[in-house]
């Protein structure tokens, strides 16, 4: 397992839904990537655990790496399931909660 702080080591191959663990009741994370043009991080949704309705200035990739997610972007809601892929547009109110435990890939690209 890599250090936290240091992010993932380059030329070696990592399992996405390994790095991140679940935490009974909550939601774990794990930032991958930190730099001016984006972010990557890995989260890990507890059953019937969420984030709020709130707006983010870029647009977020979620990528489902297993279970299954509700994400609200605007008045719509997707359910996704591991292999599904949505873009939230920057500005736009976006909620996620977990409808089984599930964990997640967002990657946010800064303009």
């Amino acid at each position: 397992m890599p250090e936290p702080r240091r992010g993932l080591e380059k030329e070696v191959v990592w399992d996405l839904a390994g790095l991140v663990d679940y935490q009974p009741g909550s939601i774990a994370s794990r930032m991958l990537v930190f730099k001016h043009t984006g972010t990557i991080t890995l989260f890990a949704f507890d059953e019937a655990t969420g984030l709020p309705e709130h707006t983010a200035p870029y647009d977020a990739i979620v990528t489902v790496l297993e279970g299954t997610a509700r994400v609200t972007i605007g008045e719509k809601e997707f359910t996704l399931v591991a292999g599904q892929v949505i873009i939230m547009p920057a500005s736009v109110p976006h909620a996620v909660h977990a409808v089984t435990r599930f964990k997640m890939q967002l990657v946010m690209i800064h303009e």
